[in-house]
């Protein structure tokens, strides 16, 4: 018998070996961990809002700003659903991931034979969840990661689907829809972790985020968002930045009794993740209820922003965006994160525009304001404390029971809602789809029960805000705070999400149907297409098998947008996926 001894290879092999070896592990695990790359394959489009970031940027810089013009209609796919289209959609190879409005219906489309259904899984939803959801019955994207296409019902479960034929894998209850909640927002997946969070807010539902498992969807952690430190992961690991955020229990001890046990902040919007500081980032919504009297206090943490561990859920840094809030401005809108020089310093931040009308720059390392401004008019507040991170009250615009409050600005829509902004590494801008509109207020007393509307306010028709414009696509310098451009609208406010590109072009539509691009440089419309219905979904961008760049977008107007366009000349509903080329 011939024995073989084995040698250690030479060093330079044994790195390759060793490299390989790695390589080949990554590819098990899937492809979860190339996400933390996205260059590496640009042409596709595998997040909510393309990468981690979420920048909604695309380096694909085949449509440029000299033959944008010549974009057409390339296909399109009906959704049959008429209701509020708020997602994005997934492209991994040849095929596109969309998911409809409920009941929540995932739809897989070749993209070698457009418009032609690869499969199709309709979920079995609660219908209950449709009586209980506020703001119509949206679902606000999906995420992919190893062969899994993971979103979430609005009946308050998560569900992970086979891409590969759309058969169901696991379905985990995360959100009890008895008591008010119900899972609206977009999952990320983190390494192998599915985070998700909780919608409720107006019913007193208690905000929360949890992590499931990729693997088999069970339960890793979840971390609360009132209450006591234990709850909300606040550890001796914890460093808020200002003083006002100090203390031990504040998410308990800032509300009355037990107001914290149904007062809101739910996590309903968007989630992002800087992989180098391993750090997720996440916003909480208003306090409940409404009625600011019936909760004296900070309310913690609600209207808030928090960064933790992806892995335990355990917070680095907390931060209140406006604490006791009174007007309905949740914290809820997207971190988009990138590095920019501050002062001849490069700042690792996160640009964050909330319903406040604040555009805030923030270290995203120490949760440290380093810019602060309002990105539409403000008159709620008269200016911003860099010292004690807190914004400047009017007491004229502050609400109370009993009395209405006139000529708010901005309303409880807020300078800007969910439907999210994007940021250029070749500009260095953020492209903000904004609202300005004011309102009036009346607060007054609720008593809550479970599964019942908990809100304590009335706010009469909506007002146009100074311009005479009720919304705009403002291109803004997060360096220093300050609009460099915008192009007003003044029939609706801007609600859908946007993208930019690698092309020096800005995408975005409107709620009378109209999908626009611009120059990302001047704000120049460059051209525009009319669509079948109000647009308040994600428009993105990929390459198909054929190699040409195209832009997609689901049209289907609904939820806030949706009463925002209620008038004679307001779009249908609808939900077509439109894709443009050349």
């Amino acid at each position: 018998m011939t024995r073989v001894r084995w040698r250690s290879p030479a060093p330079q092999v044994a790195t390759v070996l060793i490299a390989a070896w790695l390589a080949a592990c990554a590819a098990e695990r899937g492809r979860s961990i190339d996400l933390v790359h996205r260059d590496r394959d640009p042409g596709e489009w595998f997040h909510q809002a393309s990468d981690y970031g979420l920048t909604r940027y695309s380096s694909l810089a085949k449509l440029t700003t000299t033959n944008v013009r010549g974009l057409h209609p390339a296909w399109t796919y009906s959704t049959g659903r008429l209701r509020g289209h708020e997602g994005t959609p997934l492209v991994i190879g040849s095929t596109m991931y969309i998911v409809t409005p409920l009941p929540d219906e995932a739809i897989a489309l070749d993209l070698t034979k457009p418009g032609t259904v690869r499969w199709k899984h309709t979920p079995s939803v609660n219908p209950w969840a449709e009586g209980i959801a506020c703001c119509d019955v949206v679902n606000r994207g999906w995420a992919y990661a190893d062969g899994k296409l993971v979103y979430n019902l609005l009946d308050g479960h998560t569900i992970a689907l086979d891409v590969s034929d759309g058969h169901e894998l696991w379905r985990t209850r995360v959100a009890d829809i008895n008591i008010g909640e119900t899972t609206t927002m977009a999952p990320v997946i983190v390494k192998d972790e599915v985070l998700v969070g909780n919608s409720g807010g107006e019913m007193g539902a208690r905000g929360w985020i949890a992590a499931l498992s990729l693997d088999d969807g069970s339960l890793r952690w979840r971390a609360y968002t009132t209450g006591p430190d234990s709850d909300v992961k606040i550890t001796a690991g914890t460093h808020p930045f200002y003083a006002k955020d100090r203390g031990r229990d504040l998410g308990l001890t800032s509300w009355p009794n037990d107001g914290w046990k149904h007062g809101g902040a739910t996590v309903w919007g968007w989630i992002s993740y800087d992989p180098e500081l391993d750090l997720i980032y996440h916003g909480t919504s208003n306090p409940g209820p409404w009625n600011s009297d019936q909760r004296p206090g900070d309310n913690k943490w609600s209207s808030s922003l928090f960064a933790r561990n992806p892995e335990t859920g355990e917070v680095k840094w907390v931060y209140q965006l406006t604490p006791h809030d009174m007007w309905d401005y949740d914290g809820v809108n997207e971190n988009l994160l990138a590095d920019i020089p501050i002062n001849g310093q490069t700042r690792k931040v996160l640009m964050h525009f909330d319903r406040n009308g604040y555009g805030y720059t923030i270290d995203r390392q120490t949760g440290e304001v380093l810019v602060a401004n309002p990105f539409v008019p403000v008159n709620w507040s008269t200016g911003f404390d860099m010292k004690s991170g807190v914004p400047n009250r009017d007491p004229a615009k502050e609400t109370h029971q009993g009395a209405t409050v006139t000529d708010i600005c901005p309303s409880t829509t807020g300078g800007k809602d969910e439907e999210p902004a994007a940021y250029s590494p070749r500009t260095g801008l953020a492209y903000v789809p904004a609202v300005n509109v004011c309102m009036d207020y009346t607060a007054r007393s609720v008593q809550y029960i479970a599964g019942t509307p908990y809100v304590g306010a009335n706010y009469p028709p909506r007002k146009d805000s100074p311009g005479g414009f009720k919304g705009a696509l403002i291109a803004w310098d997060p360096k220093v705070g300050r609009q460099v451009w915008a192009v007003p609208d003044t029939a609706y406010p801007i609600y859908s999400g946007v993208l930019t590109t690698g092309g020096d072009l800005v995408f975005y539509g409107t709620l009378d149907g109209i999908l626009r691009a611009l120059d990302a440089r001047t704000g120049a419309v460059l051209w525009e297409a009319k669509v079948g219905s109000g647009i308040i979904g994600g428009p993105m961008t990929y390459l198909g098998p054929d190699g040409k760049q195209y832009v997609a977008v689901l049209a289907g107007v609904g939820g806030i947008g949706g009463a925002f366009a209620k008038s004679p000349k307001a779009p249908p509903t609808g939900g077509t996926l439109w894709v443009f080329g050349l």
